[in-house]
């Protein structure tokens, strides 16, 4: 069975454990990055295949990182990518579908609400 990678992309530490934590006990690997910048130098590194991004980061934003990504002949362009915001405005949402994001999920959330969203857009 092959091992899936996922990008993750959060400024804030402690959420970034918290999901890393959850994602590994599940056996996803892990690469975390801490800002938008760093994203994308790993993408441009490194296949994935689920990316998972902060909306608010410094460097660039999760939208801006997803937006680079669509546009890019990057190897990891087509894939799913969870935007995790805080900002649940309609124009936000727009925004965010507008630059290629597959699906958002509002904070607070749960680490599980997470994995049932990460295991369904890798399965399918």
């Amino acid at each position: 069975m092959s091992v899936y990678k996922i990008l993750l992309a959060d400024d804030e530490l402690a959420l970034r454990f918290l999901l890393t934590e959850t994602l590994s006990d599940e056996g996803y690997q892990i690469t975390e990055v801490e800002d938008g910048g760093q994203a994308i130098d790993q993408l441009q590194q490194e296949t994935f295949d689920l990316i998972i991004l902060d909306y608010m980061m410094p460097e660039r934003t999760g939208v801006e990182v997803c937006e680079w990504l669509r546009q890019s002949d990057n190897a990891n362009r087509e894939l799913p990518v969870i935007l995790l915001t805080a900002k649940a405005l309609e124009k936000d949402k727009e925004k965010a579908k507008a630059a290629g994001v597959t699906t958002y999920i509002v904070k607070p959330f749960s680490p599980l609400q997470l994995l049932d969203t990460v295991g369904l857009l890798l399965n399918r």
